[in-house]
């Protein structure tokens, strides 16, 4: 088994229908990993799941709004009947957010940017933490992103909430080392997923805005978040918890 090996190993992923989600149910799934891909969109669930054993891996498309405690609940209950205990989690579920500062974001909106961003995590985590002990401990990965840690105009929301989530990753990170249970954030900067067509409108758009923001002068690939993913999942982090993983292009350098 080589150190970036998922073999034998269950991992639950939110978000996984579209974007950096679906590559890593996808990596994961080609590493070895039985995955439960969860989403709040049923048909895109189950298309992930299918192009999974399509390709000759294992997969469960599950239905769930992780800011609904019943939901994570039967979404973790179900990996592990069907699966068998969940040792990998990523947390990559995120609602969209509209552009505004605090005085243009209305409560009800920031609840709900929270509710999936941040108490989605805290909520999925909960229902897969059990299990994951009991079986011998594993990893979990909550995507945060480079606005966790620098701020963008009018995105006071998505930069609370994503600064919140590696806080949140460092919290687990003391409570559960001793369980065996390795939690870190992972970090992406502007990726080439259809949140930037909500965001600017089209993707060449995105590219010739948000591109040069990176030092590497273009936006990521949803795949290149994904190894990162993999790595944090695998033993190759075995000496990794409490880290936030940036992997944003140069966007945070300078």
């Amino acid at each position: 088994m080589t150190n970036s090996s998922l073999a034998g190993k269950v991992a639950l992923v939110t978000g996984a229908g579209n974007g950096i989600g679906r590559a890593i149910a996808e990596t994961f799934a080609k590493a070895g990993a039985a995955v439960a891909c969860v989403d709040l969109e049923a048909a895109e669930a189950s298309a992930v799941a299918q192009s999974i054993a399509q390709s000759g891996g294992r997969a469960l498309a599950l239905t769930c709004d992780v800011s609904r405690e019943a939901d994570t609940v039967a979404a973790a209950q179900a990996a592990h009947e069907k699966l068998g205990p969940v040792r990998v989690l990523v947390n990559a579920a995120a609602t969209i957010d509209k552009n505004a500062n605090v005085l243009e974001l209305d409560p009800d909106n920031w609840d709900r940017i929270f509710a999936v961003n941040v108490k989605g995590a805290f909520l999925m985590s909960r229902a897969v933490l059990p299990t994951m002990i009991a079986a011998g401990g594993g990893s979990i990965i909550h995507i945060a992103s480079q606005l966790g840690r620098v701020a963008a105009p009018r995105r006071v929301a998505y930069c609370s909430t994503k600064g919140a989530v590696i806080q949140l990753a460092k919290a687990m990170a003391v409570d559960h080392a001793q369980d065996n249970v390795r939690v870190n954030a992972l970090s992406p900067g502007a990726v080439a997923t259809r949140r930037m067509l909500h965001r600017y409108g089209g993707m060449d758009e995105a590219r010739r805005e948000a591109g040069p923001k990176h030092l590497l002068n273009r936006l990521g690939e949803p795949d290149e978040i994904a190894q990162a993913a993999l790595f944090l999942a695998s033993d190759g982090a075995s000496f990794m918890t409490g880290a936030d993983l940036l992997v944003d292009g140069g966007y945070t350098t300078i």
